[in-house]
């Protein structure tokens, strides 16, 4: 994906949302549906109010708790409020990434026909045709979206400063202190391939044949994509929703500034890669393109070299001939780390998110879960940290960057921190992130009472109740 990433704060919590479209696990009746509120210009349907508390139900399942709440009650307050931030977005003209709600629809109605077996089973079990269905999912989807931003947009201006942290500290309630699991502090050296210049070189090579084919119309645009591109469109011929170049990255979004509707770009290299573009068309300043994205690929040869390399420089660590900071700085490919011993640190995750807040934000400690696609740190590096003791050194396996770029590694295991109550002294960006959240749900909060009292509202009396944790949805 090629798009800028807009992120408010790293810690910031976002609008949980269920997929509740997931869970019709058994054949619905055909029915008339009813409208069991309004929010400004959406309303409810008992149909979907049905289908969130199902949801609510079964997550609660999964997860092993209990509540004392009625799964109704709780759905229709969540969709109460997902409608008015859906209404309140589109009022203050709130902007979202239409493309990815395309592919999550697409990959999410997928999985769907597999699962029954076929479209026409599919069809059967919702009582509506696929092109209805995939419809309403692309409504639900983009509803959920809105109200995301929406959100993020109220917090997106809230700080805190360290006097603050220190005061939430000092009057938490001790028992509400969270639990800080057992953490990690790691090393690494890493290098890429010494023939990346020739992959690269490769990379681009295949973009000017398919370029080439395309302008001679030997191949359509759209097929090669298909075929080729590593990009989430490629499912859709490498298209995109039109819109602004300011949402591309900027190498992307100066190349297509430059195309007329029907012209092919050179190849554009991004932080994700290497491009072809194709705008389709241009309207007022929204641009409407395709593209097809590459990055470079390695022989096994290629990827073993640097592995034998990093095996020779851990060997000789373990001989103390060398210290693994020396080798960090001689030998690592990785600029953030190798002139701090190699320690690996949040830094490049924060940066890819667009944070950019100093070394108040950067952790060098590493939770269990922080290993993960969602938490930045690789799953191969968790693997190769589990087989040492502190101090030792893996031998050298081959993992991908953020960028998904391949290379070589090895990591050292610097500390383990055993699992203890979160302290200011040794978890401050945890407790950070604690105040932070409680100081952005209270302004969200008065935010969202304020449009409660200004937005048209209505529920049927039928499902009012006294269960609201708010209890201005009752008017």
């Amino acid at each position: 994906m090629i798009r800028k990433i807009m992120v408010v704060a790293m810690f910031a919590t976002a609008l949980q949302l269920l997929p509740y479209s997931a869970v019709a696990q058994q054949r619905r009746q055909v029915m008339l549906d009813k409208v069991v509120a309004v929010v400004g210009g959406s309303s409810v349907l008992h149909s979907e109010l049905r289908e969130y508390a199902d949801a609510l139900v079964v997550q609660r399942r999964q997860m092993g708790y209990t509540s004392d709440r009625d799964p109704m009650d709780e759905a229709l307050e969540a969709l109460l409020e997902q409608k008015l931030l859906h209404n309140q977005a589109l009022i203050d003209s709130v902007e979202i990434n239409s493309s990815d709600i395309t592919t999550r629809v697409e990959s999410y109605l997928q999985s769907l026909i597999a699962e029954e077996g076929g479209i026409a089973e599919l069809e059967a079990k919702e009582h509506m045709p696929i092109f209805t269905y995939r419809e309403m999912l692309r409504q639900r989807y983009e509803e959920q979206s809105y109200a995301q931003a929406m959100r993020a947009q109220v917090i997106s201006k809230v700080t805190i400063v360290p006097g603050e942290v220190e005061r939430f500290y000092k009057h938490i309630d001790k028992d509400s202190l969270p639990m800080i699991g057992e953490q990690y502090v790691y090393a690494h050296i890493t290098k890429f391939p010494t023939s990346l210049k020739e992959a690269q070189q490769r990379t681009k090579e295949r973009l000017l044949d398919m370029r080439e084919r395309v302008i001679t119309g030997k191949t359509k645009f759209s097929v090669l994509a298909r075929m080729y591109s590593l990009d989430g469109s490629a499912m859709y011929g490498g298209e995109m929703e039109p819109m602004p170049a300011a949402y591309f990255v900027r190498p992307f979004a100066e190349a297509l500034e430059k195309l007329k509707p029907g012209q092919i770009s050179e190849i554009v290299e991004t932080e994700f890669g290497f491009h072809i573009i194709e705008l389709i068309d241009k309207r007022d300043n929204l641009y409407h393109c395709r593209h097809i994205l590459l990055r470079p690929t390695f022989t096994r040869d290629e990827l073993l070299e640097p592995a034998s390399q990093l095996d020779s420089v851990a060997r000789l660590v373990r001989l103390d001939s060398l210290s693994f900071e020396e080798a960090a700085l001689r030998f690592s490919d990785d600029a953030q780390s190798k002139h701090n011993g190699g320690i690996v640190s949040n830094t490049d995750v924060l940066e890819r998110m667009g944070v950019y807040e100093g070394a108040r934000m950067t952790a060098t400690r590493f939770l269990k879960e922080d290993f993960s696609a969602q938490g930045g740190k690789s799953l191969d590096d968790y693997a190769a940290l589990m087989r040492l003791k502190e101090g030792e050194i893996s031998n050298s396996f081959q993992t991908t960057d953020l960028m998904g770029n391949q290379m070589s590694k090895i990591v050292k295991l610097v500390d383990i921190i055993p699992a203890h109550v979160a302290s200011l002294k040794e978890d401050y960006i945890r407790l950070e992130e604690m105040a932070l959240q409680q100081k952005q749900d209270k302004v969200y909060r008065e935010w969202l009472n304020d449009k409660i009292m200004s937005m048209y509202i209505y529920i049927d009396p039928e499902y009012r109740s006294d269960s609201f944790e708010n209890k201005n949805w009752i008017k």
